[in-house]
């Protein structure tokens, strides 16, 4: 490439919150007429590089130069970053939902144009036209598809004359009609000279549309690649941390359960708002588990065996029989336990002590009508704290001011108090020291021999190696592979989340 080619230069950029290296020292380089992926796990620092790109963020070192503009940007605020050629769309719409397209194409914009609503109106049209947008001027944007409304985000953004036009997840909600429609208006802009920076964790999206990929880790550059040099299977080493020549089988920790015959809990095309149908069964005594990249549909998925996400279709049995599980509650009356991926959003009730925290699944299951004494609750929360070595100064203490892995074993608390036939455990290790890791590891070993069925789901393939005997792996929503016995190894998952053999 010609130095003239390059839109955008980021280099050298460092952002650092208190007691975390966000990012550091990334180079990131895009070109005219380009769509760059920017991959990377979560916390990998793509979020903290659009935000300084976008001026949410103020960098701490480093340059960003963009074509056409003398010297270093100046970038301290959004506004700065769309004045001179950046404009973002994000997954969530920002725009105005009860105003009509034409409208949302340019509120905020030139107060004078505003008042002449023919005219604004006329060049909505044009533009809508010119990008094969299939929505109309006066229409009101909420009766658009989700797809149509980021659309005219676009069109907004292109109007504004962007040079570079950043997608943070903008597939994330659109079927597959939707997704072409976006890449199709995407190639249309890549002709015209736009350098589009595409967001996503979807591995096959990014191989259809994509010229070039970035990839982040723990905050720091691992390299930039042309799409045709780095095979499916090598992205997602990148993104890992691992090469496939370093890959050998784990040695387990622990003897892994032998599940019994009995089968616990099975779904027939179970889907939700959140996921795609999928088949799903487990055995007693079993510990398996979803993997696949983020935003695969593992969490998504187990999520819809909970009911935690509104159930749109399925057949689901619990030993055997028929039931109906359409919200939480109906999956806890049928023995099914489930600690969140988020624990801060979905699991504490950080205000509250640890002992209300440890009780408060039971309390719901009884019905708050007949409520727990003290005496009994206070029995509850000492067998646990002990059980579970909870550190915490008195089970009074607010659960908020426990650390991250003492705030997990209490949340595990709450549902082996339940004493639950499943246990679905989503990112039980994640944001806690290696000590308490792998408490959490060889507490679900130990509950598998006790005859609890497990579902394990963590971002770090190797602890899922140590406990699972089964792993269901996922890639866009969809589950495209099973390991099992000899199969499970970091390799074979890798090249199952990839592909095939990943080319």
């Amino acid at each position: 490439m010609q130095q003239n080619d390059t839109v955008l230069s980021m280099r050298g950029i460092c952002k650092e919150f208190p007691g975390v290296k966000a990012l550091q020292n990334v180079d990131f380089t895009l070109r005219r007429g380009e769509i760059h992926a920017l991959m990377g796990e979560n916390g990998a620092g793509k979020s903290t590089l659009i935000k300084v790109l976008t001026g949410v963020y103020t960098k701490d070192k480093g340059s960003i130069t963009m074509e056409g503009t003398e010297g270093e940007a100046d970038i301290r605020s959004p506004q700065d970053a769309q004045n001179i050629g950046i404009s973002t769309v994000y997954q969530e719409i920002t725009l105005c939902p009860n105003l009509t397209v034409a409208e949302n194409m340019f509120i905020g914009r030139d107060p004078g144009l505003i008042s002449h609503k023919k005219e604004y109106e006329r060049r909505s049209e044009e533009m809508l036209r010119s990008l094969n947008i299939p929505a109309r001027a006066r229409q009101e944007l909420s009766s658009c598809s989700l797809a149509v409304q980021q659309m005219v985000a676009i069109a907004r953004a292109v109007d504004m004359n962007c040079k570079v036009l950043i997608l943070d997840e903008p597939t994330s909600s659109l079927d597959d009609k939707e997704v072409q429609m976006l890449f199709s208006l995407m190639r249309d802009l890549k002709s015209r000279g736009v350098g589009i920076i595409f967001v996503t964790h979807f591995l096959e999206q990014v191989y259809e549309v994509c010229d070039r990929i970035t990839v982040l880790r723990n905050g720091e550059l691992v390299g930039e690649y042309p799409i045709e040099e780095l095979p499916q299977v090598q992205l997602v080493a990148k993104m890992m941390g691992k090469e496939l020549d370093e890959l050998e089988d784990m040695e387990t920790f622990g003897q892994k359960p032998v599940p019994q015959d009995e089968t616990v809990y099975e779904a027939e095309d179970l889907s939700s708002t959140a996921s795609r149908p999928f088949r799903f069964s487990i055995r007693r005594g079993e510990v398996n588990g979803f993997t696949g990249l983020l935003g695969s549909g593992r969490s998504e998925s187990v999520r819809a065996i909970f009911g935690a996400d509104h159930v749109t279709g399925g057949n689901v049995k619990v030993k055997g029989k028929s039931v109906r599980i359409q919200k939480p509650i109906d999956a806890m009356k049928n023995g099914i336990g489930y600690l969140p991926e988020d624990r801060k959003r979905d699991g504490i009730i950080a205000d509250l002590s640890v002992r209300e925290n440890i009780i408060l699944a039971l309390q719901v299951m009884r019905g708050f009508f007949r409520p727990m004494s003290r005496s009994e609750a206070d029995k509850f929360a000492d067998e646990y704290i002990a059980a579970l070595n909870i550190k915490t100064a008195s089970k009074d203490t607010p659960v908020g001011s426990l650390s991250g892995g003492n705030q997990q074993k209490v949340i595990l608390a709450r549902w082996l108090l339940t004493h639950p036939d499943y246990l679905i455990l989503d990112e039980p290790t994640r944001g806690i020291d290696v000590g308490t890791k792998l408490e959490i590891q060889k507490l679900v070993l130990k509950l598998a021999q006790e005859d609890v069925s497990i579902t394990f789901i963590s971002s770090e393939v190797e602890e899922m190696l140590r406990t699972c005997s089964r792993l269901i792996v996922m890639r866009d929503r969809r589950i495209v592979g099973e390991l099992k016995d000899d199969e499970l190894t970091q390799a074979n998952v890798m090249k199952t989340i990839a592909g095939g053999d990943g080319q």
